[in-house]
């Protein structure tokens, strides 16, 4: 550009309108189990970089590379990931088109998953086993702003892929469209997927919302069993900040349809399909301490959640039980250096499976 503007020939775009900015976060994490301290572990969660570049004042690209757990290669545990990519443009006032990759407004943390912005060291289980955030699709999607507070995405978008499904994996427990999402990593694209969302912030302090995303996932695979299956995941979601006080809630639940003829040809193997799978979780935190930028602000959560809350009618017998519920609560607090330095502190209670009960520390960033 400075070679072009020596020249007489920068182009106007450049001379008055073009920015190009850096932004990003990270995180790390200690967790330390309780009945087996043996099996702790320190990580580098993941660090995420970001390039945004202005065209105009009415179009901007958007991208965000994360690396996740240090070390990336075939024989480490990290992840280098293309986590958004889009080209926003504004149409008219209140109202613009975002065409990539880019994250679905669902819940609460999905879109806005900076460790400065969450309680607690991890991400809550039902943002993350239900809702499989950080959750992205690639496509087209609409969003609008109301002068009233109401706002409204709505969007096609490319969707899950069901033949992905390894029963043989504990993956699909953990969060069954989290083991079938595809990322946009060269992704089937013959069902697409619809979703629209709607929230509403008219009152300060206030946000009240919800978000439903469909489509099929069979993906035009052949000879696939369950030909016509859909995923159809949906929530409702609160926030209200008064004064001190930050208060949350966030009810989620998922299905998936026509299993039985596939789960049929996985029996024996220890990871079905489920039907059905939901979670929900209520949150209170309250800022006790405060002098200049820092502040010291103490959070309790209850969560409940199960990833296989129901499973399709198999005969004799042969389709499992519907698992139970797990119950958590996490308490701790969220210390910060500054609104973009958070230290963190909590310690996790299982009512099930208590052996995963544990104690974490953490530091994040965002800039």
């Amino acid at each position: 550009v400075d070679v072009a503007r020596a020249m007489g020939s920068a182009p106007k775009i450049y001379e008055e309108i073009a920015k190009t900015t850096f932004f990003g976060y990270g995180e790390l994490n200690y967790n330390r189990p309780r009945k087996d301290s043996g099996a702790s572990t320190a990580d580098a969660r993941r660090i995420v970089l970001g390039v945004e570049h202005r065209f105009d004042e009415k179009t901007r690209l958007a991208t965000e590379i994360e690396f996740e757990h240090a070390v990336t290669s075939s024989t480490d545990p990290g992840e280098a990931e293309i986590e958004q990519a889009y080209i926003e443009h504004i149409l008219a006032p209140g109202l613009s088109a975002k065409a990539g990759l880019f994250l679905i407004p669902m819940g609460l943390l999905n879109e806005k998953h900076e460790p400065t912005y969450y309680y607690g060291v991890e991400r809550n289980f039902v943002e993350t086993a239900i809702i499989p955030s950080t959750w992205r699709e690639g496509g087209l999607t609409v969003h609008g702003n109301a002068e009233s507070g109401l706002s409204w995405d709505m969007g096609v978008t490319t969707g899950f892929d069901l033949s992905k499904w390894d029963p043989t994996s504990s993956e699909g427990r953990k969060s069954p469209l989290g083991s079938i999402h595809q990322e946009l990593a060269l992704a089937k694209g013959k069902d697409l997927s619809a979703f629209g969302a709607l929230n509403y912030r008219g009152i300060p302090g206030l946000l009240v919302g919800g978000a439903v995303f469909s489509g099929k996932a069979s993906q035009g695979t052949a000879d696939f069993p369950a030909a016509n299956a859909r995923v159809t995941i949906w929530d409702a979601h609160a926030r209200w900040t008064p004064g001190s006080f930050d208060l949350s809630a966030v009810f989620a639940r998922g299905h998936i349809s026509d299993t039985a003829a596939f789960n049929l040809t996985l029996v024996g193997n220890p990871t079905l399909v489920p039907e059905e799978f939901y979670g929900w979780y209520v949150q209170g935190a309250y800022r006790l301490w405060r002098s200049g930028e820092m502040a010291f602000t103490p959070f309790v959560r209850y969560e409940r959640f199960n990833t296989a809350s129901k499973f399709a009618s198999l005969p004799d017998g042969l389709g499992p039980d519907a698992t139970p519920a797990e119950k958590v609560w996490t308490g701790g607090f969220n210390f910060y250096l500054n609104p973009n330095v958070v230290f963190k502190a909590d310690y996790q209670k299982f009512k099930l499976d208590s052996t995963r009960d544990r104690f974490d520390l953490g530091v994040g960033y965002q800039f």
